[in-house]
């Protein structure tokens, strides 16, 4: 199949991507891992000690800055229904943790352990259709917010890509009803023109 003018356009930029070429040299799976360490840098998230969920772990650009900040005595559980490259000491479940039996391994891998903090950078396949991509990344974002109410303790935090459009204000909202500090995170590894932006939910509130 021919590619079109804006796929061409499209893998030009990312080939020549300052970002995309640094990942390659540090040895990193994307670019996204400058974002979250951009972020952690400033809002110092990751810690010794912790139990971590990573939402939407494929590539596994993130795993790789994550796991070895957990030690000594943390665990990093990385989900995605897609496959991804082992990581050294990640724990990965294939699968999507909206269903039931993915969920239940989740819990029975935590052995009695509780969530310290929720990451996602999940999206949706881009369609271009601004309008439907918001939609999708606002239905993935609820479903994130949905297990951090459900597996995060209390006093522990989330961070969670988004799109700014339909629907972000109010997702906001529904993350100040549980987290006591909302703040937003637009990393420099961002693109100017994307939409994303990533929410920080700091100290989940007692329910």
């Amino acid at each position: 199949m021919k590619r079109s003018k804006s796929s061409k356009a499209w893998m030009q930029e990312h080939l020549t991507d300052q970002w995309v070429q640094k990942a390659k040299a540090e040895g990193y799976r994307s670019r996204a891992v400058f974002k979250l360490l951009e972020i952690d840098k400033k809002d110092r998230l990751l810690k010794p000690g912790m139990v971590v969920a990573e939402l939407g772990a494929a590539p596994g650009s993130w795993s790789q800055v994550v796991a070895p900040r957990l030690r000594p005595g943390g665990q990093l559980f990385a989900l995605d229904i897609l496959p991804m490259e082992p990581v050294p000491e990640v724990i990965f479940l294939e699968g999507d943790f909206r269903e039931e039996s993915v969920l239940s391994e989740f819990e029975r891998l935590l052995n009695g352990r509780v969530v310290d903090l929720v990451l996602s950078d999940m999206a949706p396949n881009i369609s271009g259709i601004a309008s439907s991509d918001e939609g999708r990344m606002m239905h993935l974002a609820e479903l994130a917010l949905d297990f951090s109410v459900n597996h995060l303790r209390p006093g522990g935090n989330m961070l969670i890509k988004v799109f700014q459009g339909s629907g972000f204000m109010e997702y906001r909202t529904a993350m100040q009803k549980i987290f006591r500090t909302v703040a937003a995170r637009k990393p420099e590894a961002s693109r100017d023109r994307s939409a994303e932006v990533y929410l920080l939910g700091l100290d989940k509130k007692q329910v």
